[in-house]
């Protein structure tokens, strides 16, 4: 077989492909977490903080809607073009958010950029499926879940530090330094990606309906509670505007020659399954990441930058329970023991703090959170390496794609509800998140601790519903090679 079909790669052939994608990866993680700390400089000195929001709204439209079609695209055109066009779009965006001379241009920019950033973390997990096995790719979890982890930790005080001493444009200037040693990297190191022979065309109208379902809804998770109340006229429009493009978006799914996401990938049991337990426990984790602090603020006492430090455990949790994870999935028969076992433990931490909102220790509430996320974390990298393994080599871009849009799409929708739940219950979450010295009486940081109770009860449900899918997905043996899916092991 030539160079350009090959299937299997050795280890140093790997290691010498995975820093450019780990890169890439750490491009699109990076800009999610490093922009919120400089917000409020960059409000301040363009001299408009009232469309600040559109800032960070602007890149999570575009680039949740155009995850599903990097994944296509990929499958059509091959991952190593694709992936450089997404790597080469994100750095104009970012070129073109540090020359911005106002909000509603900066905003326009981070559009630009989260249309390149909506590629690179789910084609890098593609081309990944592409040069390992998955019985094999458990073992490089350890460096992906690593880059979400250094995303998760460095962004946020990076991004404030940049603001403070150097400009808040610094931000964007370093992703050009970055993207360029990507685009080196992946340039020449993925010349040698397996080609798929089995020609493609794009579903265009497909693509515009999702992105027209995606939209609205996206809006209405970001404005509603917080721009506009949960049922005014603009949210419910917005819901209703998302919910008539989606059943647009189904009708075309079924009647398209070749439509944007295969009916194959839709209809496969274990991308079900696999996509809505991962969505979930994401959900959960992304969604407790943006709460925590008002909750370690108000409730717990600490100060704005203590409270950085001590989401820590949070962060680094699902890095332990992923590499832990993806580590067992060469060595178990039955991979999904693992990640059950690591939910249920996550379940009954989740359900002590709900049962003792107020009065735990801090160091056994930083232990608690640590283990919430250890037993989150197991879940992501053995659904994806189970959503890879149960579909064809043509369709790994778009079943990667997919997965990755509804677990973000499901991430928004329960992190809006953990917000819903704590600004929407009373004025004390808004005061803790106006002011880093908000002096609470008893009584309010009792509502508050009472709010979070609730979310995390709610955050129980989420995870016996996920348990549920995921004991439900079918548990196939893990392909060693280029060997077609392997059917269901029951």
């Amino acid at each position: 077989m030539s160079s350009e079909h090959r299937a299997d790669f050795t280890r140093p052939e790997i290691l010498s492909i995975l820093p450019g994608l780990l890169l890439a990866m750490l491009l699109g993680a990076l800009d999610q977490t490093i922009v919120a700390t400089a917000m409020p400089t960059i409000g301040r000195e363009l001299g408009d903080v009232e469309q600040l929001p559109w800032v960070v709204t602007a890149y999570l439209l575009a680039s949740v809607a155009v995850t599903p079609l990097y994944g296509k695209l990929a499958d059509i055109h091959g991952r190593r073009i694709v992936m450089l066009s997404a790597i080469a779009i994100f750095v104009a965006g970012s070129v073109a958010c540090a020359l911005s001379t106002s909000v509603p241009v900066l905003a326009l920019a981070r559009g630009i950029q989260g249309a390149g950033g909506g590629g690179l973390i789910s084609l890098a997990q593609t081309i990944i499926a592409d040069i390992v096995s998955p019985r094999e790719r458990g073992r490089y979890q350890v460096h992906i879940a690593s880059v979400f982890a250094a995303a998760s930790l460095a962004g946020p005080p990076l991004g404030g530090l940049m603001a403070d001493h150097i400009h808040w444009s610094a931000i964007f200037w370093i992703n050009i330094p970055l993207g360029a040693i990507a685009l080196f990297f992946t340039s020449e190191r993925l010349r040698n990606l397996p080609k798929v022979a089995r020609p493609h065309k794009l579903d265009v109208a497909g693509a515009l309906l999702l992105v027209l379902a995606t939209t609205p809804f996206l809006l209405a998770l970001s404005w509603g509670g917080v721009k506009y109340p949960w049922f005014s006229p603009i949210v419910l429009s917005l819901f209703a505007a998302a919910i008539l493009f989606t059943l647009g978006f189904v009708w075309r799914t079924r009647t398209a020659d070749e439509p944007l996401i295969p009916a194959s990938v839709l209809g496969n049991q274990v991308v079900k399954t696999a996509t809505i337990a991962a969505g979930l426990a994401m959900g959960v984790f992304i969604g407790l990441s943006i709460v925590m602090p008002v909750y370690l603020e108000g409730v717990i006492g600490l100060t704005a930058s203590m409270s950085g430090l001590a989401l820590i455990p949070l962060m680094i949790g699902t890095v332990i329970g992923a590499t832990t994870a993806g580590r067992s999935m060469a060595r178990l028969t039955n991979y999904k023991r693992l990640p059950m076992a690591g939910m249920a433990v996550a379940l009954i931490a989740c359900a002590v703090i709900a049962w003792r909102p107020r009065g735990l220790p801090f160091p056994v509430l930083e232990c608690v959170l640590l283990v919430v996320t250890i037993g989150l974390g197991t879940v992501l990298p053995t659904a994806t390496v189970s959503i890879q393994n149960a579909v064809a080599r043509h369709e790994l871009g778009a079943a990667t794609g997919a997965s990755n849009f509804f677990r973000q799409i499901g991430s928004a929708l329960v992190a809006a509800v953990f917000g819903a739940i704590v600004f929407g219950s009373s004025g004390v979450a808004q005061e803790v998140a106006r002011s880093e010295h908000a002096a609470l009486d008893p009584a309010a940081i009792e509502a508050l601790a009472q709010a979070f109770r609730h979310v995390y009860i709610g955050a129980c449900i989420l995870i016996v519903i996920a348990m549920a899918f995921f004991a439900a997905m079918e548990m196939r043996p893990l392909r060693s090679g280029a060997e077609p899916p392997a059917e269901s092991s029951h």
